[in-house]
C-alpha cells in the first residue's frame, strides 16, 4: 500500500510495514528535547513514576536545551535552569547546552539542527509546540507534553496515534519580496487554526524545494497554528548537505518520501508568483489580510526574532531594507541562536556587518534566546509591558502572547516588519525590495 512520507516514519518505528491514518502504535524515540519551561514537568513525572534514582533510557538520546526564560532576574525562572543543570548531572547527559558556558546556543528549534539533532527519517519529540520545525529535515517531529516526556524519558517510547495528511503544493518562482512566513500565513489564512487538527502537513513543489533549509523550517515551524500534529518536507540534497556538515555523532539515517499514489486527506496547489506579502492581524494566527490591505496602520513596535524569525536568512532579508535607513519605532532585534548572533557580527552586506546595519538603523540587539516571543518575567528583553501595537516576526499573536494581554500583535515576515520598523506603520516590502 502506497504511504505518505510521515506513514513510512512511522511504520519504520513501530516495526510495521506499513501504517493508515487511525491506527495505534507504538513508537520508538530518536530523540527527545525538553527546555527550562516544561523540563522540571517533565523530570518530576519521570522520576514519580520511574523512581527518585532512575535513568533515562539513552542519554545520548535526550537533548537539554534552556532558551526561554534565560536573561532574567526572576528567581523561578532561574530555578528551573538549575533544576535542568542538576539533572544533567546526576544522568551524565552530553548534550546539555548550559546557560552561562560556551555550549548555550539559544532556542531549542533552531539549536537542534545546528548542533546535528535533527536527521531524516528520525522522530523527534520535544515539550514545545514548534518541535515540528524539524519537519523541515524529513524527519516526524512533534511536540508533546511534560506527561508524555516523561514516559519518553523513561521508556523510549510513546503510543501515537498515525495522523491522515494533508498535502500542500508551492509552485513558481519566489518573487524577492516574499519569504516562507507568507506562505505559511496563507495556508493557515485559508484554512483556520483548527483546519489541520491532529494531521501532518506535508509540504512540496518546486517552490518548496527553492527554499534553503532556514525558510523550510519557517514553514514547518508554524503548522501547530494551524493545529496540525507535524509538518514535513522530503529530504533533498540542500537537506542533506546540511545535515550530513552537522550531524551529531556521525548517526546514521534513513531517507524517505511519499509513495505515488498516497492517499492524502486534502491538496491545495499556491502559485507563489501570485502571493502577496501577508499579515495576520490580531489576535490570531488565521486573521489573515494581505498587506495592501492594512497598510498605514499605526505601530508601536517592531520585533525581529524567534525561532519562525531570527534565523539568518531572516536577518539578511531584514538588513535588506534597514541599511541606511532609521527606524521610527522601537525595535528589537533577537538572534535565535549564539551561531547566528556571531553571524550578524560577522556577516557584511555592502561593507557594514548586519549587526552594524542594525545598529545605525538605531534597533536595539539582544542576547539569543526566545526573549519576548513568549512573553516572560517583565525584564524580559522586547517584551510587550503595555498596551501597544507591536509587528513581529513571531509565530502567535494571542492575547499575552508576548506580554501585555491587551497588547497587539500583527505577524509577518521579517522584510514586511524591517519596512514596518521604517515608517512606523504596516508597511508593503514591495516599496523597498
Amino acid at each position: 500500500m502506497p504511504l505518505t512520507l510521515t506513514e513510512k516514519i512511522l511504520a519504520s518505528h513501530s516495526q510495521r510495514d506499513s501504517v493508515s491514518p487511525g491506527d495505534n502504535v507504538w513508537v520508538d524515540a530518536d530523540v527527545l528535547m525538553t527546555h527550562d519551561v516544561c523540563g522540571p514537568g517533565t523530570i518530576g513525572v519521570f522520576k514519580q513514576h520511574f523512581g527518585a534514582s532512575a535513568k533515562v533510557w539513552d542519554r545520548e538520546k535526550v537533548v537539554i536545551i534552556p532558551d526561554h526564560y534565560i536573561f532574567t532576574a526572576d528567581k523561578m525562572a532561574n530555578r528551573n535552569v538549575e533544576v535542568l543543570r542538576q539533572f544533567a548531572a546526576e544522568q551524565n547527559i552530553p548534550y546539555f547546552y548550559d546557560v552561562g558556558t560556551p555550549r548555550y546556543k539559544g532556542v531549542c528549534h533552531i539549536a537542534l539542527p545546528e548542533e546535528g539533532h535533527t536527521r531524516p527519517g528520525e522522530v523527534l519529540f520535544g515539550t514545545d509546540s514548534h518541535t515540528c520545525t524539524a519537519g523541515a529535515f524529513g524527519e516526524f517531529a512533534t511536540g508533546i507534553g511534560n506527561t508524555d516526556a516523561g514516559f519518553v524519558m523513561g521508556a523510549g517510547k510513546l503510543w501515537v496515534k498515525v495522523p491522515p495528511t494533508m498535502r500542500f503544493v508551492f509552485h513558481g518562482e519566489l518573487p524577492p519580496y516574499l519569504m516562507a512566513k507568507d506562505l505559511i500565513l496563507a495556508v493557515i489564512g485559508d484554512i483556520g487554526c483548527d483546519g489541520a487538527t491532529y494531521q501532518a502537513m506535508e509540504f512540496d513543489g518546486d517552490g518548496v524545494y527553492a527554499l534553503n533549509i532556514e525558510e523550510r523550517m519557517t514553514l514547518c515551524n508554524m503548522v501547530i497554528e494551524a493545529g496540525g500534529k507535524n509538518g514535513v518536507i522530503a529530504p533533498d540534497h540542500v537537506t542533506l548537505d546540511f545535515v550530513n556538515r552537522r550531524n551529531a555523532g556521525n548517526r546514521p539515517y534513513n531517507v524517505h518520501r511519499s509513495d505515488p499514489g498516497a492517499r492524502y486527506c486534502f491538496e491545495k496547489v499556491y502559485d507563489v508568483s501570485k502571493l502577496e506579502p501577508v499579515v495576520a492581524k490580531p489576535h490570531s494566527p488565521d486573521n489573515r489580510a494581505a498587506v495592501s490591505e492594512i497598510q498605514g496602520t499605526k505601530l508601536d513596535r517592531a520585533y525581529i526574532g524567534s525561532c519562525t524569525g531570527g534565523k539568518m536568512t531572516d536577518f539578511r532579508a531584514a538588513a535588506r531594507i534597514l541599511a541606511g535607513k532609521t527606524v521610527k519605532i522601537d525595535t528589537f532585534v533577537v538572534p535565535a541562536t549564539s551561531e547566528i548572533a556571531r553571524g550578524i557580527r560577522e556577516e557584511k552586506l555592502n561593507g557594514k556587518t548586519l549587526e552594524q546595519i542594525f545598529q545605525s538603523a538605531g534597533a536595539k540587539i539582544g542576547e539569543p534566546s526566545c526573549a519576548a516571543c513568549l512573553g516572560g518575567p517583565s525584564d524580559t528583553f522586547g517584551r510587550l509591558n503595555q498596551a501597544i501595537s507591536c509587528i513581529s516576526t513571531t509565530n502567535r499573536n494571542f492575547p499575552g502572547r508576548m506580554g501585555h494581554k491587551e497588547a497587539r500583535v500583527f505577524l509577518a515576515s521579517p522584510l514586511t516588519v524591517a519596512a514596518s520598523a521604517v515608517t512606523g506603520t504596516i508597511a508593503d516590502p514591495r516599496e523597498f525590495v
